[in-house]
């Protein structure tokens, strides 16, 4: 083997190096999954930005190993991919985001807006519409505000406050359509479905703090 090669089996040692690997075998499959998929997304980072790249290395085998474990051992209405370390859900013909009505998201908002709490948001880019997971960071309640911690401020009938020419983001009341199309990284266009987008280890995250009985903090 070439010293520029890497095989599956090394990925497993790096794992079993950092504490990361349970002797599962669904769970092993699972990290060398998002170690691969994330060594790609890290391996575009500019040259500026070196101290951001060491930073997220450093923590990389934990957070691959946080996701791990949580697809190999905990049941959700969804099923995992652990070959691609992915969520699967049948994807619905028509973006489900579009069923929920402005007031239902205010009323929702209104009662269950919190710090840390996953919530979706629908972009939409010309053609091109899907479901993200964010989270709540800062909330007003005076004003029905709140705002995530990647697409700003929302009021609590789900209006940006940041969107643009180019894309309309849009804070949605979660349900379990909403919420299993965002952490399947489901797309649509106006002839129905697209081929998935790849969920961020960010996303993935989140997905994991998703209580599925009610989406709340609360079970």
């Amino acid at each position: 083997m070439s010293s520029g090669s890497y095989s599956s089996s090394d990925q497993s040692d790096f794992f079993s190096a950092t504490g990361a690997t349970d002797g599962k075998p669904v769970f092993t499959e699972i990290c060398n999954a998002l170690y691969e998929r994330e060594l790609l997304v890290l391996s575009q980072t500019t040259g500026n930005q070196v101290k951001l790249l060491q930073s997220r290395l450093a923590a990389l085998p934990h957070r691959i190993q946080r996701a791990a474990h949580y697809l190999s051992r905990h049941k959700t209405p969804l099923t995992v991919d652990s070959h691609n370390g992915t969520w699967q859900y049948k994807q619905a013909g028509r973006c489900p985001a579009n069923k929920v009505e402005s007031e239902m998201t205010r009323v929702w908002y209104s009662e269950h807006a919190a710090y840390g709490l996953a919530v979706p948001v629908r972009l939409q880019r010309f053609d091109e519409e899907h479901i993200e997971l964010d989270s709540i960071d800062r909330v007003q309640f005076d004003n029905e505000m709140l705002h995530t911690n990647k697409y700003g401020w929302f009021t609590f009938d789900g209006i940006s406050q940041s969107s643009n020419a180019e894309t309309d983001f849009k804070l949605i009341k979660p349900t379990k359509a909403i919420m299993a199309a965002a952490c399947c990284g489901h797309r649509w266009n106006h002839k129905g479905k697209l081929a998935p987008r790849t969920v961020s280890l960010r996303e993935l995250l989140l997905s994991t703090t998703i209580k599925w009985k009610k989406f709340t903090l609360l079970a």
